[in-house]
């Protein structure tokens, strides 16, 4: 699970620094899903020579080399990819293998959490100054901020605000849910829902007693997740979750942990699909395919 928590914590990026380059970067390692998603939809793929595990879409990013567990990285493994320029979220670790790497002159673009449609603008504009591509920044930024502005105004003709407790694994005794302060919740309410733990930050223990007194109208979980309990029918038998409005009618919604919580540039597509889960009385007008959405 260590992946996908890696993947909700998730891995935006800040306007930090970006080192001044002679020239386009060659070679660019990506540590964070998000972050590749944002180098390949601004046509920059042929550039990345290295990525992490969290870096799941598009299915190209796979098939790169990968240095490992985005906080568990090692100094050896980035720098035998030899790279020009190193973007990384926040949770990148551990300091000492970065502090070697920007040691030897690799240049590094800090990343930080941002759960945001303004966050991941910014995040847009800082990738596209890193690797030369300003322009397909500005395009995809545009295209973006249509795409957040539509969706946001059929959320708005929603009549429903449903609870939602975002469960992010779970197994005999206490599950694992999103308090605040976490990517699935800033979706959750970015949808129209309200989150249905208010009383802590970030991911925690939750006991099945505390899970039936939440009283979910929708259990919300990865599509890993739902896959690794064995199905909804059985996550709905559960005792926690029987008595809930969420287990007496029925209502999962899973989605792809990236997808669902990377902000990327796919978020307004993420947004309207949860949008529509959650709020089944409305129909929601469809976004405009993007290349960045048609990915394989």
């Amino acid at each position: 699970m260590k992946r996908l928590a890696a993947i909700l914590a998730a891995a935006t990026i800040t306007a930090a620094a970006v080192a001044a380059h002679a020239a386009t970067p060659a070679r660019v390692v990506s540590v964070g899903g998000s972050t590749t998603e944002i180098v390949y939809a601004l046509g920059a793929g042929e550039s990345l020579v290295g990525v992490d595990t969290t870096s799941l879409y598009p299915s190209a990013a796979t098939e790169l080399p990968n240095i490992g567990y985005v906080r568990q990285l090692s100094a050896e493994g980035l720098l035998s990819l030899k790279p020009d320029l190193l973007l990384t979220g926040s949770e990148a670790g551990p300091p000492a293998a970065l502090q070697q790497a920007e040691a030897i002159g690799v240049p590094i673009v800090k990343m930080s959490e941002g759960y945001t449609p303004e966050a991941v603008e910014r995040h847009i504009e800082t990738v596209g100054k890193a690797l030369g591509r300003e322009q397909e920044a500005a395009e995809l930024r545009a295209a973006f901020a249509e795409d957040i502005a539509a969706v946001n105004a059929e959320i708005a003709k929603t009549t429903s605000k449903p609870r939602v407790l975002f469960v992010l694994q779970t197994s005999r005794g206490a599950m694992l849910v999103s308090g605040t302060d976490t990517a699935a919740s800033a979706m959750i309410e970015l949808a129209g829902g309200v989150n249905a733990v208010t009383e802590f930050s970030g991911y925690k223990p939750f006991s099945p007693e505390a899970a039936t007194l939440a009283a979910p109208d929708v259990i919300l979980m990865s599509d890993q997740t739902v896959e690794t309990l064995g199905g909804t029918e059985i996550i709905l038998a559960e005792p926690a979750f029987q008595a809930t409005p969420a287990g007496q009618n029925g209502r999962v919604v899973m989605m792809d942990a990236l997808y669902l919580a990377g902000f990327g540039p796919r978020l307004a597509h993420a947004l309207h699909d949860l949008a529509a889960a959650l709020h089944p009385e409305h129909e929601f007008a469809p976004l405009p395919a993007r290349p960045w959405t048609e990915a394989q």
